[in-house]
């Protein structure tokens, strides 16, 4: 049983462990045996928040304190009280007011990530730091014609990305259809990953898994471990998932029920595609159609290979925790019974937004993400250089598409975000992509790259893109971007 390290003790803004042990038996369960946890208590949904007259102002408190994480009293941090924050609704043309409130022990600031808003001044602006026991008062103003989906909030000060969310930092965003589309229940499914100790704190993490992107000992959907629920047959429901893990590559499978794609991240099909499996890497969204078949079927993720470092790990290196078992991990279980319920109408036709790759490009980019040795130090960088803060690394003119070229020159593949305009994914490793799908995350193969079109349209300003292997991020794998 490892002590609570003093790096913990000023993430956790010197929450005092007393009275934290919570019992080191009971959490023997989620320490030794993390592949097949029993079976949870029901599914919680986080607290909601919804606009009404065009505007949703709430408070976010940013705080240390005792969370329920998988059914266990944790030392942690977490939004409003609870670990996710709450899930904050909208509509395309809103304004969104977000007073946050940062009683850490470290600064801290908000990302709203996927929404295509503002990145200046007191918008969707990284380059804000709000100090322990300050206030900052964020303000997004929703296009009209801002595409409906799941988006989620996150801290973003860069060097403690990783150690926040990992510690409990999040929760989702979304913005509504703007034609309805009918569900027997919605439901948001925010999967994160975390270490406990045996005292019941979120685990200080070794140097060599930041390397690698740290992997969480517990998978949890809404802060539970696998929890249950319960459906009638012939129900299509909706689930907004999340995948806030800090590196997990999460590859899910929910087997004897149909589903269905409605998009990935911002990005929308005219009609929903069924789909056997889904691949979210850190920061993906996904929009589904679930429609029920009696019987239980559980939702697991499964190892998914995202490469490794040379000469830092042994050959065959698998993902560290839970999702390295053939038969995948349960994160939540379906129960399916009792009497069919009635057909719902089909899904309206959505609203996809253009394809690029008929457009004039104003420029054409490279974007080298590489991790190796030097100095006897890892560096993480982009196109040579790790992430400074008051260095401008590529000036766009405002309304131009671009086409960037993201290559990754390492054994190690790298999800690459950028913040306010979304990326629309139009080759990978010299194959067409078809058909046209958009993403604010899109995963770079190690030794690959991948060809993007992005219409830097509505907004200029200063904002960044990175990796969003969160400590591959923290560790300097970023870069600021400014259009104008």
């Amino acid at each position: 049983m490892q002590p609570i390290s003093r790096r913990q003790v000023l993430l956790l803004g010197g929450f005092g462990i007393a009275g934290t042990a919570a019992g080191g038996a009971g959490l023997v369960w989620t320490l030794t045996s993390p592949d097949h946890p029993p079976m949870g208590s029901e599914l919680t949904q986080p607290p909601e928040e919804w606009s009404a007259n065009g505007q949703l102002q709430v408070r976010l408190e940013a705080a240390p304190g005792q969370m329920l994480l998988a059914g266990q009293q944790t030392a942690a941090l977490g939004y409003n009280g609870g670990i996710p924050g709450p899930t904050l609704r909208v509509r395309a043309g809103d304004v969104l007011r977000i007073r946050l409130v940062n009683n850490l022990a470290q600064a801290t600031n908000l990302h709203v990530h996927g929404l295509h808003v503002s990145p200046e001044g007191s918008g969707d602006n990284v380059f804000v730091a709000v100090d322990p026991g300050g206030t900052f008062d964020y303000e997004y103003k929703l296009p009209l014609d801002h595409p409906p989906g799941v988006y989620w909030y996150h801290p973003h000060h860069h060097g403690v990305v990783a150690d926040q969310i990992f510690a409990g930092l999040f929760g989702a965003i979304i913005v509504e259809d703007p034609v309805p589309i009918e569900s027997s229940v919605d439901r948001v499914l925010v999967i994160s990953d975390t270490t406990l100790d045996g005292l019941g704190n979120i685990a200080a993490v070794p140097g060599m898994e930041r390397l690698m992107g740290r992997e969480g000992e517990l998978i949890l959907v809404n802060g539970q471990s696998n929890p249950k629920f319960s459906a009638r047959p012939g129900q299509r429901e909706r689930w907004r998932i999340v995948n806030a893990c800090v590196a997990r590559y999460l590859r899910l499978r929910l087997d004897g029920q149909q589903l269905q794609l409605l998009g990935l991240d911002s990005g929308r099909f005219p009609t929903p595609e069924k789909v056997d499996e889904l691949l979210l890497t850190p920061g993906n969204r996904a929009d589904l159609l679930v429609t029920t078949a009696i019987g239980n079927s559980v939702l697991r993720t499964f190892y998914q290979d995202r490469g490794t470092m040379e000469g830092m790990m042994s050959p065959g290196r698998r993902t560290r925790g839970p999702a390295n078992q053939s038969d995948g991990t349960a994160l939540a279980t379906l129960h399916v019974t009792g009497e069919p319920v009635a057909t719902l109408p089909s899904v309206p036709t959505q609203k996809v937004p253009g394809d690029l790759r008929s457009a004039t490009v104003a420029a054409r980019r490279q974007f080298v993400l590489a991790a190796g040795m030097g100095g006897g130090l890892m560096s993480f960088t982009i196109n040579g250089k790790k992430f400074n803060e008051t260095r401008t690394d590529t000036t766009v003119s405002a309304g131009d598409v671009e086409e960037w070229t993201l290559i990754n020159s390492g054994p190690m593949d790298h999800p690459f975000h950028l913040h306010i305009w979304p990326m629309l994914i139009i080759e990978e490793n010299g194959h067409h992509k078809y058909p046209a799908i958009w993403q604010d995350v899109v995963n770079v193969p190690a030794n690959g790259r991948v060809k993007v079109r992005i219409a830097f349209k509505d907004f200029s300003g200063r904002s960044v893109y990175h990796c969003h292997i969160l400590d591959h991020e923290d560790l300097g794998m970023m870069g600021a971007i400014e259009v104008r």
